[in-house]
């Protein structure tokens, strides 16, 4: 398969991931904060994993003696994410339904448009550094959305809309992920690939450190405490094997 192919599919995959929103409507609030506080702490400890023991090496790799730019543009990528929260109130969402109280619905959807727009970014350089390195931040996009999808979703249902139409314009949000994924792949021979690489990482780092971490982070019973730690140190371990299995052949 062309890396075309992996690039598009990825982002139509993710796009996709939008969908699983109306999951939120055959749960109580009982059984969501059960299952989507662990997937937050998994969704956490995937991205750190996938960006210091994949991205940041891939792009240490690919940049050769350029070492301080990608340095700079992992801190590029973290500060962006920092600006967008500070200014547009960019936030992720793993809440139920009855704990929103703002209408903050069309917000919600222009910050998810851009931080899909960025993910399709990094994705896509992933892949045109090397297949695997894009498998693997797909995975860590893919564990990542599924928690913030089921909490957007649970917003726009709050905040007034028929589950169908906010269905739709969440999924439509998503989309912005194959936007941005085609963009880096048409435009990559004038792209230095390891310098986005770096930005994603950077990314990743942002939002497990600022959005995710703080989430599970707020949780007052030791039992759930335990088990959000767990699943944390589960998404990483899995993230450091995998970069065994990534460089068996190097």
């Amino acid at each position: 398969m062309t890396i075309f192919l992996w690039i598009f599919l990825g982002g139509v995959l993710m796009s996709l991931i939008a969908l699983i929103g109306w999951v939120t409507t055959i749960l109580s609030e009982k059984k969501f904060k059960a299952i989507v506080y662990p997937m937050v702490s998994l969704s956490a400890g995937t991205l750190i994993g996938g960006a210091i023991f994949h991205m940041l090496p891939s792009a240490l790799e690919k940049a050769g003696d350029e070492h301080i730019w990608i340095f700079t543009n992992f801190f590029f990528g973290f500060t962006v994410l920092l600006i967008f929260e500070q200014f547009l109130h960019w936030h992720h969402c793993h809440k139920a339904p009855s704990e929103h109280i703002e209408p903050v619905s069309y917000m919600l959807l222009f910050s998810d448009s851009v931080h899909n727009f960025i993910g399709g970014v990094g994705m896509a350089s992933a892949f045109l550094i090397d297949i695997r390195l894009g498998i693997i931040t797909w995975i860590a996009e893919a564990l990542h959305e599924i928690p913030q999808e089921l909490g957007d979703f649970g917003i726009l249902v709050h905040s007034g809309w028929k589950k169908s139409s906010a269905l739709f314009w969440n999924f439509l949000s998503a989309t912005t992920f194959i936007l941005g994924a085609l963009l880096v792949y048409f435009f990559s021979p004038k792209l230095n690939l390891a310098f986005l690489t770096a930005f994603t990482a950077g990314n990743f780092i942002y939002i497990a450190a600022a959005d995710l971490i703080p989430e599970f982070r707020k949780e007052k019973k030791l039992k759930q405490s335990v088990i959000n730690l767990v699943f944390f140190f589960i998404g990483v371990a899995i993230l450091f094997a995998s970069h065994f299995i990534f460089h068996q052949d190097h």
